[in-house]
């Protein structure tokens, strides 16, 4: 057995050696009790038992943060389904409606799957959207909740409350959402406040009250376009700055931010940097996105996700955040490395930030949460996404060249 085979959950310590840590350089690092408690140590400082890693080189980055996802509607492993959603939003949720009642999709079973899947891919933080509706209840938040706690040395995750079907429109649905935060679902979700609900002051007025009530954060999906999009955009704004919940709020897709009107679009950012309002993009191709430097030249926070993975929205998707920072950087015509870090940032620290993971990072007391891979540089990284990635949850490696080391606890 080699030498990172045995990094268990009982190992104390791991020397990792000649790694390009991002942002630092060729480096050695030494991990003792789930953190990164040194660089470049004196080999005096190195415990005779620690497990020695040779890294060969590789490239080091902090574990990916899947920020925004969902885990409990995955098809993955259950054969192929053709899409048969219609053009329209409303089209797609009368139809995931339709295809869960259809083949029975269990969330326990079905969000392990991709959370395997995404492990493997070097992924230690996840946010999941979950659906809460009047025709599938709380399953959902029930299945996830199993899955977060199985999988809980592997990996952290934030269960959104999700009212995919709509909130005002189905009535019940405010009942269940805040069942389900009662629970245990970490962050209060929200949709298209006038596209969906056509009710948005009374749609944001039930999630921030939600929010309020709960002590929870809010990430609300905002598909609806230009001044539509906008318009919506502003009320969470207000609504941000008369709660003080700055630094508490994400608004996901925002593709009102890729509106031809730049100069309304820019309005935008600066008031979402004043208020601290985080933006999810996907990088959608079928969509104006929130440009992601211009975000970064006012301060905003931006993370990244999956979205649907190989589910009733689409066929698409395989967890791997080194492809989505890929996906981030060609609709973002990144090319320069600086440029294609951007994009990887919004799939690391930005998703850590989001999710307040406080002791996320390659710095000397931080979790030690790491993916490793063979690449010669950081953006070769994200754009030759190497197969074989070793990767360490608190210092302890879960998976390797794309399997899975340990099992739920």
């Amino acid at each position: 057995m080699g030498a990172d085979q045995q990094v268990s959950r009982s190992t104390a310590s791991v020397f990792i050696k000649d790694v390009l840590v991002w942002r630092r350089g060729l480096s050695d690092l030494l991990l003792s009790d789930g953190k990164i408690s040194a660089f470049d140590p004196d080999p005096k400082t190195i415990p005779d038992n620690a497990v020695i890693v040779d890294g060969k080189g590789q490239v080091l980055l902090p574990g990916l943060v899947e920020a925004h996802t969902h885990m409990d509607k995955t098809l993955l492993g259950m054969g192929w389904h053709p899409n048969s959603a219609g053009p329209l939003f409303i089209d797609k949720i009368d139809n995931e409606r339709r295809i869960r009642r259809e083949i029975g999709i269990d969330p326990r079973k079905q969000s392990e799957k991709q959370l395997r899947l995404s492990i493997t891919k070097g992924s230690t933080h996840f946010r999941t959207h979950v659906d809460v509706d009047t025709e599938c209840g709380l399953a959902g938040i029930e299945g996830l909740l199993a899955t977060r706690e199985a999988y809980r040395h592997m990996m952290d995750m934030e269960i959104v409350a999700f009212p995919q079907s709509g909130l005002m429109i189905r009535p019940g649905t405010y009942e269940l959402l805040d069942a389900a935060l009662h629970m245990g679902a970490d962050v209060v979700g929200g949709l298209d406040p006038c596209a969906i609900d056509r009710a948005p002051k009374e749609h944001l007025d039930l999630i921030f009250g939600l929010s309020e009530r709960h002590g929870k954060p809010v990430d609300i999906h905002l598909h609806e376009p230009a001044e539509l999009g906008a318009f919506s955009m502003e009320l969470i704004i207000e609504r941000t700055r008369a709660l003080g919940m700055q630094g508490h709020v994400t608004i996901s897709h925002a593709f009102c931010l890729g509106m031809t009107d730049r100069s309304y679009a820019r309005h935008l950012m600066s008031q979402l940097a004043q208020e601290k309002i985080a933006i999810m993009t996907h990088g959608a191709p079928s969509r104006p996105v929130p440009p992601i430097a211009e975000c970064y030249e006012f301060g905003i926070t931006v993370c990244s996700g999956s979205d649907g993975i190989r589910d009733s929205w689409g066929p698409y998707g395989n967890g791997d955040m080194l492809e989505r920072a890929m996906i981030l950087g060609l609709r973002n015509n990144f090319r320069r490395d600086d440029e294609v870090e951007m994009g990887l940032d919004a799939c690391t620290y930005g998703g850590a930030k989001v999710m307040k993971s406080t002791k996320y990072g390659l710095d000397v007391g931080c979790d030690a949460d790491l993916v490793m891979m063979p690449a010669k540089a950081i953006a070769h990284a994200v754009v030759e996404r190497p197969a074989n990635r070793t990767v360490f949850k608190k210092g302890s490696i879960v998976a390797k060249s794309g399997v899975i080391v340990e099992g739920p606890s």
